[in-house]
């Protein structure tokens, strides 16, 4: 039996190798079989589907290329290599345009239809519901609108839906959680649905991924009965309190109820959830103290709770183990926190982004906060917090953004900062720091953003500056600063905004080096009203990618040169900038005229020139400035006519207190009445100065003669002579 069972397996294995042998001549012909089915032509009804469609949609760019009967020639078509049906058919971001066609309907053995990122709008067609094999359905980023239509129940092996980013604007389908029991993704986000989830979608089992966020969907946030992976609900109006989630206790990874309504406090079951890595319950109405029991597992990239009303301490431990920490962004600003920042977290080695902006904080900055030598953000501005800047940032070496601003800090710049050469902001104003600028700082050469205004810092504005090419933004407003302006100050080639308000600079304002900045010389920008510079540092953190930092600077296109000592005339170049919205050159001791190339400047929002001692007329040039809606030139020596009929009506009180100026009343035709100029405290004092010896002589004059007068007057009475002498008549 043996035997035999040998020779059989000898046999055998002669015949697969005659059998590999014989098959050897074909193998040149296997190569060329993707060509082969490349080649295979179109299902004609197919075929015949596509370019109906291809008819009724616009193309501008004229990707759809369907040339030929190979199904390899048809961009984005994907076919049967059997039987030539089209199985996918892909077009996403190709900029088509127009509604839907039935004719697309016809393509029955379709398994996915990704339309995405094109310009579609109208309804969905109810035709869709009869793709039976369909598996990934993807109309996301278009503009479709209307409701969704119930005939998409049939699509019963659908595993994949995402119509997000569109114009939905009725009720989530009563069907959308029962409708395929295969459905493992559901993206239905930046649309306006409304009302409540589904009850359906609550307890679907196959469900893995779940965004409904933007949308206006209410009622109070229910608890989900499956597994799920990802939940975004983001921007909603859901109320309530959280929900514990305990059927995803081992599998949500992403949390966002972000932007909603829920109250209460922060349930410590929350940080039961052992594999989430993303936790954002920002922007709600969640309140009270967050329990000392409230720690989540190593596993936590992002927690953010800002915008919230939580009290009480800080959270002295988030990790279940610091050492093993992966925490990159840890945000708990705009709340009500009360306490010294906890030393714990200076041992969350891994922090990027350290938010706790808006709080009630006190006490110093920890000195350790040098450990954490991943740090790139840290936003501590808005508290109480007081003593210096701690030396020990340095070892922060990679720090891009510092912003300290609004606290009780004193002390010195450390000239020891210069070792942070990659900071891009650096916002420490309203504080008590005083002291010079460090030179060192030139060292700091990525600097984008410097705010040291409302501080006490003083001495000339030093050369330090010069090597802060990226700047975009400098503000020294409101400090001690002196001296003569610095000829370089304005040549910045990417300055937006330059704020030196406030100081004791002195001298002449530089002429001829004001065309540098791109900024002040491009007149394209089209901006609402000149606003308070703002700075709003925001993150971006995409899952599973290291931190991107993306800064929003809200700011004016403007110079501020007011409340100063500046003197001398106003450089022809300064108004000579196309691109400026905002200046302000008030309370010095200007003089001389306005220069006369003013329409140039025809982004100009604001002008103020008032409380200087400049003469000569009012150009005229000033009311075709089409943009400005602010205009101050009262308390100078501006003489002339000013004629209403030019559009300065517009202006109210922008000419007081000039007493040579005559502004016409408009339609009165009856001309126009000067007053004389009020006298400023300020230049009382100091022409005061100027006159004292004249003041002093005719007091002395005047006081000399009036006791001659009051003498002889007294003299002259008999009574008094009496009185004096002890006479009697």
């Amino acid at each position: 039996m043996e035997t035999r069972c040998r020779i059989f397996e000898s046999r055998f294995l002669h015949l697969f190798m005659l059998f590999l042998l014989s098959f050897t001549p074909i193998s040149a012909s296997v190569g060329n079989a993707g060509k082969v089915f490349d080649e295979m032509s179109l299902n004609i009804q197919d075929k015949a589907a596509l370019l109906m469609f291809k008819s009724q949609v616009r193309d501008p760019g004229q990707r759809l290329v369907w040339v030929r009967s190979g199904c390899g020639n048809w961009t984005g078509v994907g076919c049967s290599r059997w039987n030539g049906r089209v199985l996918a058919l892909n077009l996403t971001g190709f900029n088509l345009s127009s509604q839907l066609h039935s004719s697309l309907c016809k393509l029955s053995s379709l398994e996915t239809l990704n339309l995405s990122r094109n310009n579609l709008d109208g309804p969905i067609p109810p035709c869709f519901g009869y793709f039976w094999n369909l598996k990934n359905l993807d109309l996301s980023y278009n503009m479709f609108s209307g409701a969704i239509p119930n005939t998409l129940m049939k699509l019963s092996r659908l595993t994949n839906l995402d119509f997000a980013h569109n114009m939905f604007d009725e009720m989530l389908p009563y069907w959308i959680g029962n409708f395929s029991l295969k459905l493992q993704k559901l993206e239905l986000g930046y649309n306006s649905f409304h009302g409540e989830i589904p009850e359906g979608l609550l307890h679907l089992k196959s469900l893995k991924f779940l965004d409904l966020s933007h949308n206006n969907l209410s009622g109070n946030l229910p608890d989900f009965g499956q597994s799920l992976e990802h939940l975004n609900l983001e921007s909603n109006s859901f109320s309530g309190t959280l929900p514990c989630l305990s059927s995803s206790i081992d599998s949500l990874l992403l949390l966002n109820l972000a932007r909603n309504s829920l109250e209460g406090g922060i349930p410590t079951c929350v940080s039961s959830l052992r594999a989430l890595t993303h936790l954002n319950l920002s922007s709600n109405q969640l309140s009270y103290e967050i329990s000392p029991r409230f720690v989540f597992s190593n596993r936590l990239i992002v927690m953010d709770l800002s915008y919230n009303r939580l009290s009480g301490y800080l959270p002295k431990k988030i990790l279940e183990s610091s050492e093993k920490s992966g925490l990159i962004v840890l945000d708990l600003s705009h709340n009500q926190f009360s306490c010294d920042i906890p030393l714990d977290f200076t041992e969350l080695k891994s922090l990027q982004a350290l938010f706790l902006s808006h709080n009630l904080l006190t006490g110093e900055i920890p000195s350790r906060i040098g450990n954490l030598t991943y740090l790139q953000v840290i936003d501590l501005s808005h508290n109480a917090l007081s003593g210096s800047i701690p030396l020990n940032f340095v070892g922060c070496f990679q720090l891009l953004v510092l912003i300290l601003n609004n606290n009780n800090l004193s002390g010195e710049l450390q000239p020891e900062l210069d070792a942070l050469d990659s900071l891009k902001i650096l916002d420490v104003s309203n504080n008590k720091i005083s002291g010079q600028i460090p030179l060192t700082l030139a060292g700091c050469k990525s600097l984008e953003v410097v705010d040291l205004s409302y501080n006490n810092l003083s001495g000339p504005v030093n050369d330090a500056l010069t090597k802060w090419s990226n700047l975009r933004y400098l503000s020294l407003a409101h400090n001690k600063f002196n001296g003569p302006l610095a000829s370089w100050i304005f040549m910045f080639e990417a300055i937006q905004t330059i704020d030196l308000s406030g100081n004791m600079f002195s001298g002449n304002i530089p002429d001829g080096i004001f065309n540098v900045s791109l900024h002040f010389n491009n007149g394209n920008f089209n901006k609402e009203n000149p606003k308070v510079p703002l700075l709003d540092s925001k993150l971006s953190v995409v899952m599973g990618d290291d931190l991107h930092l993306n800064y929003n600077l809200s700011s004016t296109v403007m110079i501020d040169l007011s409340d100063n000592m500046l003197r001398g005339q106003i450089p022809d170049g300064l108004f000579n900038l196309h691109g400026l919205e905002y200046l302000n050159l008030s309370h010095n001791f200007l003089d001389g005229q306005i220069p006369g190339n003013l329409q140039s400047m025809w982004s100009l929002k604001i002008l103020d020139l008032s409380h200087n001692s400049l003469s000569g007329q009012v150009p005229e040039n000033v009311s075709s400035l089409g943009n400005l809606t602010h205009l101050n030139l009262s308390f100078n020596y501006f003489s002339g006519i000013v004629n209403k009929s030019k559009g300065y009506w517009r202006f109210s009180g922008a000419f007081a207190g000039n007493p040579n100026l005559c502004v016409e009343s408009s339609g009165s035709g009856d001309g126009c009445q000067t007053k004389a100029r009020p006298v400023e405290p300020e230049r009382a004092y100091e022409e005061g100065k100027e006159d004292g010896p004249i003041s002093v002589w005719v007091f002395s004059v005047s006081a000399c003669v009036s006791f001659y007068f009051v003498g002889v007057v007294l003299f002259c009475s008999s009574q008094t002579r009496n009185f004096m002498f002890g006479t009697k008549d």
